[in-house]
């Protein structure tokens, strides 16, 4: 029996649009055919990933990043290779990585389970502990203290989950004021909106850094969460991430995955050549010597 003419076509348009889907998300192909790659990078995510201005970025993320394109340009045999920046921020990085429009993304990005339905992530070279940043002359000293007060986090990160959850389970009244990347947050709580400020804990102790008295303010000792930062791939490209992930493996076992983090997190860096001071956790030497692309879940206590 013959199919009628318009299952037929329907069936040759969603055959059309699977191969389009996998032609868009062929990075190595691109790479190869056009010399371009597009890079996703935050403004401000601490030593992992910031802007200098003028579209010049720069970060932990971000030389790991470029190091990893190049190696893969030099295994491709392209002559030059044009790396276009595209800024992303929480709310916006995960549908641009799934919709081609970035195909590496080198931020700030917590490998998640929930997440890794949408898109895939390479072998994670950062754990992050989450904190929380006060003023010294507050005196508060532990997240106790912070029933009744306003605390300040970023609009679209994990960190506004867990703020939710402590304030639930605790049965405290938290009020929370979001900005809309990490440097508002963070400039809440200096100009004195908020009582706390919720984060990363490398991008905390980057602006505390960088910011006009850097004394004044400190890390509260409790963590809220453990969370593996990895960098983001199109879920569907499996030939690019396996280059991604042979380029990391290979820099964390030769070890300039160690002196890249030193560079960004022991030593002053730009702009200000102040050091964030942030030694490598014992989780983030783990995650050197054995490299995976695990979530979150995976570093849970069970």
């Amino acid at each position: 029996m013959k199919k009628p003419l318009s299952v037929k076509f329907a069936a040759l348009m969603l055959a059309m649009l699977a191969a389009g889907s996998v032609q868009a998300n062929d990075a190595l192909k691109k790479m190869k055919e056009t010399g371009t790659i597009t890079m996703g990078v935050r403004e401000s995510s601490g030593a992992m990933s910031y802007t200098l201005g003028a579209n010049v970025y720069a970060g932990f993320h971000h030389d790991v990043c470029q190091r990893v394109l190049a190696d893969i340009q030099k295994q491709l045999g392209v002559k030059k290779l044009d790396i276009k920046y595209q800024s992303v921020t929480p709310q916006n990085r995960i549908p641009l990585v799934q919709n081609g429009t970035v195909d590496i993304e080198c931020g700030t990005t917590t490998n998640s389970a929930a997440r890794q339905k949408d898109v895939a992530f390479a072998p994670t070279l950062y754990v992050e502990e989450v904190r929380v940043a006060v003023k010294t002359s507050t005196g508060f000293n532990s997240i106790a203290q912070l029933a009744n007060k306003t605390v300040s986090a970023t609009t679209g990160t994990t960190s506004v989950q867990l703020l939710r959850k402590h304030e639930r389970a605790n049965k405290a009244d938290i009020k929370a004021l979001m900005g809309k990347d990490n440097s508002e947050a963070f400039l809440l709580l200096e100009s004195g909106r908020a009582d706390a400020n919720i984060a990363d804990g490398q991008i905390l102790a980057t602006l505390i850094s960088m910011s006009k008295n850097s004394s004044s303010y400190r890390l509260l000792d409790e963590v809220l969460s453990i969370e593996p930062i990895a960098i983001m791939l199109n879920k569907n490209d499996v030939g690019f991430k396996k280059a991604v992930d042979d380029s990391i493996k290979a820099m964390a076992a030769s070890g300039e995955i160690a002196k890249l983090y030193d560079k960004w997190f022991m030593q002053p860096i730009p702009p200000n050549n102040t050091k964030v001071g942030l030694p490598p956790n014992a989780l983030t030497k783990a995650a050197w010597a054995n490299p995976s692309d695990k979530p979150l879940e995976d570093y849970l206590p069970n």
